[in-house]
């Protein structure tokens, strides 16, 4: 059984999928390989990151608490507060708010957290997810014994799930779905609406809802609505809910490997118990830039405006082939290239360009760019 829940996992890793289809391909055009195939922020972090874990130095020889510390948690809590306009006594932050070593991590774990344990017999649990979609998603329904389901995610609806398509024997099984806005890899953003509509649906059929929002903070226009904010306009509970955020992308922080996960306090404190056994705990003085980090805004702005800058230069320089390539948010482009896999083979065999096709990020072919 171990080995078939790897080889599960393998399957939905779009990386191993992309060294296979490159296998035999050599990179041409006497060009040095350039890689635009990992979502990979390349602008630099604020200094401040480097002062504060100098400053705190001097915890490196403690263990951490999976819960963090006070600071980090009320950092966060203030900023959710500002950023979605919550109530002062909506979140707890001793409750509802913890720090994660990288969202991805913690978007494993909550699969494994959530998922009931399959016993052989009828059917297997469900966890939805969008289609094209982050790999973590699929391994983690993979690896805690559950069925992923694909929810396509195509243009005509913006790039996100339609949930009136959901058969109601599915989200009978249903007890995850993961959500992503600014979508992973389209950009597209979901509004308030839609938004609350996924909440009720969690609730009327049982199920937790993980809101990704780790691009929300890289955008061309107006910021991109939070699920916490939707759960605030329908009474403030965040029961079967978390948010997760992250420094990656926000931070140009990806090496920091920070984040944290905000909603259901049960929620919480069961991935405070796998953090415990076999997670990794936030390191104090990486706690200590984070919660610097999370306090300030201006490097944001600056960083979203470098973004939004090359944006304009690619829809100057691509927009005559493409139409409009702008998204919503995020900071890749999604181009309609026609068979992305051939396109992916060209560019590396021509030009020594490295892309990822998005057949390659979906599953059974139904992503086609």
């Amino acid at each position: 059984m171990a080995v078939d829940r790897l080889e599960s996992l393998m399957k939905f890793h779009p990386f191993t999928r992309l060294n296979k289809l490159l296998e035999n391909v050599t990179p041409g055009g006497g060009n040095t390989p350039f890689l635009l195939s990992v979502g990979e922020p390349q602008f630099e972090p604020p200094a401040l990151v480097a002062e504060k874990v100098a400053e705190a130095a001097g915890t490196w020889g403690k263990y951490p608490l999976a819960a963090g510390n006070e600071a980090f948690r009320q950092a966060a809590k203030g900023w959710l507060d500002k950023r979605y306009d919550l109530p002062a006594g909506m979140l707890d932050p001793e409750q509802h708010v913890l720090p994660v070593a990288g969202t991805r991590e913690a978007l494993f774990h909550i699969a494994l957290s959530v998922v009931p344990e399959y016993d052989g017999s009828g059917e297997r649990p469900i966890v939805l997810m969008p289609n094209p979609f982050y790999h973590v998603y699929a391994g983690a329904a993979a690896a805690a014994g559950a069925e992923p389901y694909f929810l396509p995610a195509r243009a005509e609806s913006n790039f996100l799930p339609v949930i009136a398509d959901i058969p109601p024997a599915i989200l009978k099984r249903t007890v995850l779905a993961y959500l992503c806005s600014p979508s992973n890899p389209q950009g597209s953003m979901a509004d308030l609406a839609y938004l609350k509509s996924w909440v009720e649906l969690s609730r009327q059929h049982d199920f937790v809802l993980v809101s990704d929002e780790c691009y929300a903070e890289i955008y061309l226009d107006a910021p991109p609505a939070g699920a916490l904010a939707a759960a605030r306009d329908l009474g403030g509970s965040v029961d079967k809910l978390l948010a997760f955020h992250s420094l990656s992308k926000r931070s140009s922080g990806a090496g920091l490997r920070s984040g944290f996960i905000a909603g259901d306090p049960r929620l919480i404190k069961r991935q405070i118990q796998l953090v415990n056994y076999g997670g990794v705990a936030q390191p104090y003085p990486i706690l200590a830039a984070a919660t610097a980090l999370w306090r300030d805004e201006d490097h944001v702005i600056a960083n979203r405006t470098k973004y939004q800058q090359n944006f304009a230069l690619a829809q100057r320089i691509l927009g005559p082939i493409f139409g409009d390539i702008r998204a919503g948010g995020g900071f890749f482009l999604w181009l309609d290239v026609g068979d992305g896999e051939q396109a992916t083979v060209e560019l590396w065999r021509k030009a020594a360009i490295k892309v990822l096709a998005g057949r390659l990020y979906g599953s059974a072919g139904r992503a086609r760019r």
